[in-house]
């Protein structure tokens, strides 16, 4: 397979499904893109035991670990967590009434889900081990 040809793709892929999870759920403690509270289903804030910011300030915490995961050590794990997560958005917004961030969603998702089908072509491991090595210290194996 070309090497080259897959970075080409692999490569934006990469810095968008690790720096726009980093970014939007830093936002969830900032509140300056939108009050992401307002995407939160009316049932999600009488369930939950603390208040729709604060529940948002969690979804930013896992954002930003799905988008450091990309970005690190698990890039191909990482593009199928937040595959899952933005299906799940949608699933969430859509409740809400808010169809078009449940469609950009949802497109996300496909384009994250892409990623990590490339970084498979790549030969990333879902979950590197670490690397054997032979006598000479050379490494012979990295998934």
């Amino acid at each position: 397979m070309d090497t080259q040809a897959l970075n080409r793709i692999y490569v934006p892929l990469w810095l968008c499904y690790g720096l726009v999870p980093i970014i939007a759920g830093a936002d969830k403690f900032t509140n300056v893109l939108t009050d992401w509270s307002k995407y939160l289903p009316g049932f999600m804030t009488n369930v939950v035991p603390v208040s729709p910011h604060t529940f948002m300030m969690g979804v930013g915490v896992i954002e930003i670990v799905a988008g450091l995961a990309v970005l690190t050590v698990l890039p191909r794990l990482g593009a199928y967590v937040v595959a899952l997560w933005l299906v799940l958005i949608a699933g969430a917004v859509t409740i809400t009434g808010f169809y078009d961030i449940a469609v950009r969603d949802l497109a996300m998702a496909l384009g994250a889900y892409t990623l990590g089908s490339v970084a498979a072509l790549r030969g990333e491991a879902i979950i590197p081990s670490k690397r054997r090595t032979t006598e000479g210290g050379l490494a012979v194996g990295h998934s």
